[in-house]
C-alpha cells in the first residue's frame, strides 16, 4: 500500500543549500515543524544552535539548551529543536544577551545579522492579504504566519484601515503592537527576498505593473547607484529613505 500524507523525515541532501549541514557525515537532517515559514525559506532551531552558532557539538546538547528556555524567537522562548525560524526573525540568547535578525543574502541565503538589544524589540513584516471578519473589522494576513486584527467603528467607511497589501508593519515583540507603518510604492527603501538578485538592497524606482504580483516588476537603484530588477513578490520595503533595520556591509 502507498504511503499516504508527508513524510515525517528529511534526507541531507535535498535539504535547502543554506542550511550548513554536513551532508555527507550525517544521512538526516532536520525537518522543520509546521509553522510561520515554509521548509524552503526557514532554518530549524537545531541547525541554529549546533551548526551557525556553534553553542552545542550534537543534537542532544542543542536540545538541552533549547529545552532550559535559552532561545527566544520573536521574544518568546521556543522549545521544540524543529521549529521553524524564517525572514526577519529575532533571535535572542538569554544568557549571553546576543540578538540576530534573519536577513536574506546574495550568496548564503538567510543569514543571522548580529543586532542591538535596541533593535531587537521590533520586527518587520509584510502585509500578504486582508480579510473582511464578523462585525466589519479587517484583519491583516502577515508573511510570518501571524494575524492582526483592525477594528473599524463603522464598516462602511473603514477610515481605520489605512493599509495595503505590500505595505510593511512595524511591530513590537512581543507584544505585537504596530508601531509603524511603511507604505510600499516608488522611493522607498527594499530588500530582495528571492530570486536572482535575492539579498539586495536599493531603493524602488519605477513599478511596473502587470496581472497579479509575480507578473509585475520593480526596478531598484542599488546604494551604489546600479539598477537591477526583481519580481514585485520578492520585493520587501525595509524603510522610508533609509532602512531602519541595520544591513551586513556587503549588501549596502
Amino acid at each position: 500500500m502507498g504511503r499516504k500524507g508527508p513524510k515525517r523525515h528529511l534526507k541531507s541532501f535535498p535539504a535547502p543549500a543554506f542550511w550548513p549541514v554536513p551532508r555527507k557525515v550525517y544521512k538526516f537532517a532536520v525537518k522543520p515543524s509546521p509553522g510561520p515559514h515554509p521548509l524552503d525559506r526557514c532554518i530549524p532551531l537545531l541547525v541554529i544552535v549546533r551548526d551557525i552558532l556553534g553553542y552545542a557539538e550534537t543534537a542532544k546538547e542543542a536540545k538541552r539548551i533549547l529545552h532550559e528556555g535559552h532561545i527566544k524567537v520573536d521574544g518568546i522562548i521556543r522549545r521544540d529543536h524543529k521549529y521553524p525560524v524564517g525572514l526577519m526573525d529575532v533571535i535572542e540568547i538569554t544568557k549571553t544577551k546576543e540578538y540576530y535578525r534573519v536577513l536574506p543574502h546574495p550568496s548564503k541565503g538567510l543569514i543571522l545579522h548580529p543586532i542591538t538589544e535596541e533593535e531587537a524589540s521590533f520586527k518587520l513584516c509584510r502585509i500578504e492579504d486582508k480579510t473582511t471578519v464578523k462585525g466589519g473589522h479587517v484583519q491583516l494576513n502577515l508573511h510570518d504566519g501571524r494575524n492582526h486584527l483592525i477594528r473599524v467603528a463603522d464598516p462602511r467607511k473603514p477610515v481605520e484601515d489605512v493599509y495595503k497589501t505590500m505595505d510593511v508593519l512595524k511591530i513590537a515583540i512581543p507584544n505585537q503592537e504596530i508601531l509603524d507603518h511603511i507604505k510600499f510604492g516608488e522611493g522607498v527603501f527594499a530588500i530582495v527576498i528571492g530570486g536572482k538578485n535575492v539579498g539586495l538592497v536599493g531603493k524602488v524606482v519605477k513599478i511596473e505593473r502587470g496581472f497579479g504580483k509575480h507578473r509585475s516588476v520593480v526596478t531598484l537603484e542599488s546604494p551604489k547607484k546600479d539598477l537591477f530588477k526583481t519580481s514585485l513578490i520578492y520585493t520587501f520595503a525595509i524603510g522610508l529613505e533609509e532602512p531602519i533595520i541595520s544591513l551586513p556591509e556587503e549588501v549596502m
